[in-house]
C-alpha cells in the first residue's frame, strides 16, 4: 500500500504513458511500479535485455512486475547514448499507447574518481549517458509531450550547488549530473505552459545495486528505500503543468504533502542515514546529529584511546630520543615523534586486530598520507600473509592511497566519522582502486570495536 494515503483510490495516472529510462531496476523501476498501481502504461527504456552478471533485473522481468502491479508494460532495449534506439522506442510507444505523457530521465552512469584517475572512456560514458542522453530523450519525446494534458519531464538530478567541494573529488561526474539539471533550467523556461520540467533528488542515500557497489556491504543500513523517490515522483507527476522549473528534494516535498513518518522508508529504521551528494551539510554538525541518533563514537576527539598508556608523570614524555621507534604487536614499528599519540596508538590497535579472515575478505593494501600532528605516511596491508600495519611505505604494491588529516583519520577509525561521509565532504581523498577503497567501511567496523 502506498505511503501517500491521499492518492489511494484516485488513480491519477490511469491510462497515462510514462517513458522511463533505466527502468529495469532501482529508482526507475520503483517509479514505474508506483505508476503501474494506478493502471499506467510504462515504456521500460533500458539496456539490460539479458541478465547482468552482478546486477538484478532485465527489461522483461521489470515488465512482468509492472503488469502484476496493474499497469501495461512495453520493454524496449534502449541505450540512451544511442539516438536511434531512443527514436525507435518512442515510435513503438506511440504506436502501442497512442502518445507519451511523461518522460522520466533516470538512466545515469557514475564514477567517483578524480580528474587524473578518470579514464577518457568513463568521462565519455558519464557525459553521453547523463547529460547527452537526458537531452536527447527529452528532445525526442517533446513533440508528443506537448500534445499531452499531463506533459511532464522529470530528471533524477541534483540542485546545482557550486560549492567546490562537490567538484574537487569527482569533477567529471558532477559536470555530467549538473548537465541533467541544466536541461531542467533551460527546458522549463523554453516549454513553460506546455510541458512541466522538474528535477528530483534524494535527501539521503538510496539503497540500489549501484549503492551496494559504491558503499560495500552494510551500507544499506544508512540508506532509504527507493519507495521514497517513487512517492515523491508521483507527487510531482500528478501536479499541474504550472509546477515547473523546480529542484525538488524528496523528503521536503513529502513533508509538505503531510508525510510525518519517514521510518517506513528506511532500510533500517532508527539507524543514522547517509546524506546524498550535492546537499551541503557541515560534516561536524552531521556527526553530532548521527551521535544523537545513536551512532555514538567509541572515541571522542581530544580524549585518549582506551588502553593508551600515560605519557609519564605529569605529562612527561617517556625516556628516549625524539622520533625513536616503538615496537608494537607482531614486532611492527611505529613512529614516536609524539610517543603514544592517537595515530600511533590507532595503528597499534589495528595491527592487533588484523586477522586472517580480514585479510582474506579484504585483499587490499592501503597507504595513508596524513597531515597535521603525527603526519606522514602509514600503511595497512590486508592482502599479504597475515597482514600488517605500520609507519612508512609498505613493502608491497599499494592498491589505494588515502589522504586526510590525522584528526579525521582517528575519527574515522574510531567510528566518529564514516569513510563515505569523509569522502563526500572532501575530508578524505582517494586514489587507486575505488572498489577496494569502498571495502574500508566494513573493515572499520571490525577495527572500531577494539578502539
Amino acid at each position: 500500500m502506498s505511503t501517500l494515503h491521499g492518492s489511494i483510490g484516485k488513480r491519477k495516472l490511469a491510462g497515462c504513458t510514462l517513458f522511463i529510462t533505466g527502468a529495469s531496476r532501482g529508482i526507475g523501476k520503483a517509479i514505474a511500479l508506483k505508476a503501474a498501481k494506478d493502471g499506467a502504461n510504462i515504456v521500460i527504456a533500458a539496456k539490460t535485455a539479458e541478465p547482468h552478471r552482478s546486477l538484478p533485473g532485465t527489461i522483461y522481468t521489470a515488465a512482468e512486475e509492472i503488469e502484476a502491479a496493474g499497469g501495461k508494460a512495453l520493454p524496449c532495449i534502449v541505450n540512451v547514448r544511442e539516438e536511434q534506439q531512443i527514436v525507435d522506442a518512442v515510435e513503438k510507444a506511440v504506436q502501442k499507447f497512442g502518445g507519451i505523457d511523461v518522460l522520466v530521465n533516470n538512466a545515469s552512469a557514475i564514477s567517483l574518481t578524480g580528474t587524473l584517475e578518470t579514464p577518457t572512456k568513463k568521462i565519455d560514458l558519464m557525459m553521453s549517458a547523463n547529460t547527452r542522453g537526458t537531452y536527447l530523450a527529452s528532445k525526442i519525446c517533446l513533440p508528443y509531450l506537448k500534445k499531452s494534458n499531463i506533459a511532464h519531464i522529470l530528471n533524477i538530478s541534483p540542485p546545482i550547488n557550486l560549492n567546490p567541494v562537490w567538484f574537487k573529488n569527482h569533477c567529471a561526474y558532477t559536470i555530467s549530473k549538473y548537465g541533467m539539471s541544466m536541461c531542467v533550467l533551460g527546458m522549463a523556461e523554453e516549454f513553460r505552459g506546455e510541458v512541466a520540467v522538474n528535477a528530483l533528488w534524494p535527501q539521503t542515500a538510496i539503497h540500489t545495486s549501484a549503492m551496494d557497489m559504491l558503499g560495500g556491504a552494510g551500507v544499506e543500513q544508512q540508506c532509504r528505500k527507493t519507495d521514497i523517490l517513487a512517492d515523491a515522483a508521483y507527487c510531482i507527476l500528478t501536479k499541474p503543468k504550472s509546477f515547473t522549473g523546480n529542484f525538488v528534494i524528496d523528503e521536503n516535498l513529502l513533508r509538505e504533502e503531510g508525510i510525518k513518518n519517514f521510518d517506513v522508508y528506511a532500510v533500517a529504521p532508527g539507524h543514522p542515514l547517509l546524506p546524498d551528494f550535492f546537499l551541503d551539510v557541515d560534516p561536524d554538525t552531521l556527526a553530532m546529529k548521527m551521535e544523537a541518533q545513536g551512532a555514538s563514537p567509541l572515541f571522542k576527539e581530544g580524549k585518549k584511546l582506551e588502553g593508551a598508556k600515560p605519557e609519564g608523570p605529569e605529562g612527561a614524555k617517556p625516556e628516549g630520543p625524539e622520533g625513536a621507534k616503538q615496537v608494537g604487536p607482531e614486532g611492527a614499528e611505529y613512529a614516536a615523534v609524539k610517543p603514544l599519540g592517537p595515530v600511533a596508538e590507532t595503528f597499534k590497535i589495528i595491527q592487533g586486530a588484523i586477522s586472517e579472515d580480514v585479510v582474506r575478505t579484504t585483499q587490499g593494501v592501503y597507504l595513508f598520507e596524513l597531515s597535521g600532528d603525527e603526519g606522514g605516511t602509514w600503511y595497512i596491508d590486508l592482502k599479504n600473509k597475515a597482514g600488517s600495519a605500520g609507519v612508512g611505505e609498505p613493502p608491497v604494491k599499494v592498491d589505494v592511497v588515502m589522504s586526510m588529516s590525522t584528526n579525521d583519520f582517528v575519527k574515522m577509525f574510531s567510528g566518529k566519522l564514516k569513510p563515505t561521509m569523509a569522502f563526500m565532504s572532501g575530508k578524505l581523498k582517494i586514489k587507486g582502486n575505488m572498489a577496494l577503497a569502498m571495502k574500508l567501511e566494513k573493515m572499520m567496523s571490525q577495527f572500531s570495536s577494539k578502539l
